[in-house]
């Protein structure tokens, strides 16, 4: 065999080391990207579900006190979830927006963080004739910005619209005759 012959089948050169190196690297910074974006994905999807879990606890409660819903209206420009909530109503609709508030504040994981960043419930009253319907959203901080929502539930509350979530549902309220 000749000498160079050996030299070209003799192994590995740097180069070939760096370059594998780089393609290995750029593999594991993608997967540590795609890492990130799957908590982040996670974290939205269990605020949605707490959010809705809580829409549906003030569905129920309006339901059960159907003679009385309209006190259960509230403005986007005084939600539900701000400040300190003293839950010694005299009535049961204030008693259910006061114990609603402290939920979306966090009192029912214990600890009054809250199970969504900055949650705000409102309750609009769409129409007060028979059948009455009501719309009831919970807004949250999301993580991540997106499109503006349309109802004005938490409006300005979060900095910047586009990264406030919200869910809504509509209740029709028959006649009680």
């Amino acid at each position: 065999m000749s000498r160079s012959s050996l030299n070209n089948t003799a192994g590995f050169s740097l180069i070939e080391v760096l370059v594998t190196l780089i393609i290995l690297m750029t593999g594991l910074l993608g997967l540590a990207g795609l890492q990130g974006r799957a908590l982040t994905s996670q974290m939205e999807s269990y605020q949605r579900s707490q959010a809705l879990i809580l829409i549906k606890d003030m569905e129920s409660r309006i339901n059960a006190n159907r003679a009385n819903t309209s006190f259960y209206a509230t403005s986007a420009t005084a939600p539900l979830g701000v400040g300190y909530a003293d839950c010694t109503g005299t009535t049961t609709a204030s008693i259910d927006l006061c114990e609603w508030s402290s939920a979306l504040k966090g009192s029912a994981e214990g600890t009054g963080l809250g199970a969504m960043i900055g949650a705000r419930g409102c309750i609009y009253e769409l129409s007060s004739a028979a059948p009455k319907k009501y719309l009831i959203a919970v807004a949250w901080q999301g993580l991540t910005a997106t499109a503006a929502p349309a109802v004005d539930c938490g409006e300005g509350s979060y900095g910047n619209d586009a990264q406030r979530r919200i869910i809504t549902i509509p209740i029709t309220i028959a006649n009680l005759d």
